[in-house]
């Protein structure tokens, strides 16, 4: 958890910011970070990170732009130097939230209006993980905003301790017998309506900003999918990724082999995530590798115990490959042409 230090100067910022742009990672943590912020402060415009691995320079003139006079980087675990150079060269501050254990980018080395919050960096009782999700909603503590923190939590598979306020507010969208995150994520209503931003994060820039605008005004979670004017392009796209990853998950389901489920699919849109995600889910006995062949990269997502430890094991064996995440799920990318000797190894390792 954040220490109370570190949530007094994360108000400071707050107040300070009269423009802020967010940069939040493409996934429904990262959305309803920004929204918990957007709503609460009642300005700022956020922009969804699409750039793997890093929070590339090209990001930057956003901030230029909308004329930011603060940055806020929202769960995102690798920035680029190329970025904060730019932003520093402008004199914006930047403040980063994140709960990934990624060793250095201590760019406040470096610039003195880099500010780091992440409590995967303290020492002692304050060492934590928590989503950003969960820490926005600490910050501010809007009772009316828990819904949007809950989403944001169970979808990054964790199950908070406000869970149970949000179980008084909408007991039809939390059920019974709820113990672990994608329980509620896979088997709730609200879990639902939280796989549904994931989705519709795959739309169009151009959408993902009517996305943005539509939550921002949505007063309950019943709100997010009613049919309304306001979010007709984001149902459509909601409905049509639907169908795709129900057909999907079927055919991953095909392809399971001792302990280690491996399926590999391509098209337009990438759901490796979303995919192992709820593998995993049904089958936690099981290692599960996803990959997204698009082109000449294939992007892979890992689940499983200590699988960051085997893909640590195995990745210094291809070139021009990257990979990180958390302990139990993470990710790599690799060349395409080396999937099928990636697949042998990973066989070998589990």
């Amino acid at each position: 958890m954040l220490t109370e230090q570190q949530l007094i100067e994360l108000r400071e910022h707050l107040e300070r910011a009269h423009n802020p742009v967010f940069y939040y990672d493409n996934d429904a943590d990262g959305l309803c970070s920004f929204l918990l912020f957007r709503r609460a402060l009642g300005r700022g415009k956020g922009v969804a990170i699409r750039s793997y691995p890093d929070l590339n320079e090209s990001y930057a003139q956003r901030a230029e732009e909308f004329g930011a006079d603060y940055v806020f980087i929202l769960d995102k675990p690798v920035l680029s130097k190329a970025f904060v150079d730019v932003l520093a060269r402008l004199h914006i501050p930047i403040v980063w939230i994140d709960h990934h254990d990624v060793p250095g980018q201590d760019f406040n080395k470096e610039y003195d209006k880099f500010f780091i919050y992440n409590p995967t960096r303290n020492s002692g009782k304050d060492k934590s993980a928590e989503p950003v999700t969960y820490l926005t909603h600490r910050l501010l503590g809007r009772v009316e905003d828990t819904w949007l923190a809950v989403m944001g939590c169970i979808a990054d598979h964790y199950l908070p301790d406000f869970a149970s306020v949000f179980a008084k507010q909408y007991p039809e969208l939390w059920g019974s017998g709820i113990k672990k995150p994608f329980d509620a994520y896979y088997a709730t209503e609200i879990g639902k309506i939280a796989q549904a931003l994931n989705f519709g994060l795959k739309d169009s820039i151009t959408n993902v900003v009517r996305l943005q605008q539509h939550l921002v005004q949505c007063q309950q979670p019943n709100d997010v999918l009613a049919e309304h004017p306001g979010n007709q392009t984001f149902r459509a796209k909601y409905s049509e990724l639907r169908k795709r990853y129900d057909t999907l998950l079927q055919q991953a389901h095909a392809v399971l082999k001792d302990n280690l489920l491996f399926f590999s699919y391509a098209g337009e849109t990438s759901m490796s995530a979303d995919l192992s995600n709820e593998l995993c889910y049904r089958h936690p006995e099981m290692y599960v590798a996803v990959a997204y062949i698009n082109g000449a990269i294939t992007n892979i997502s890992l689940r499983g115990r200590d699988v960051k430890h085997i893909l640590e094991k195995i990745l210094p064996e291809f070139v021009q490959s990257s990979g990180g995440g958390h302990t139990d799920a993470c990710g790599a990318r690799i060349r395409t042409e080396d999937l099928n000797r990636f697949k042998e190894a990973l066989e070998k390792a589990v």
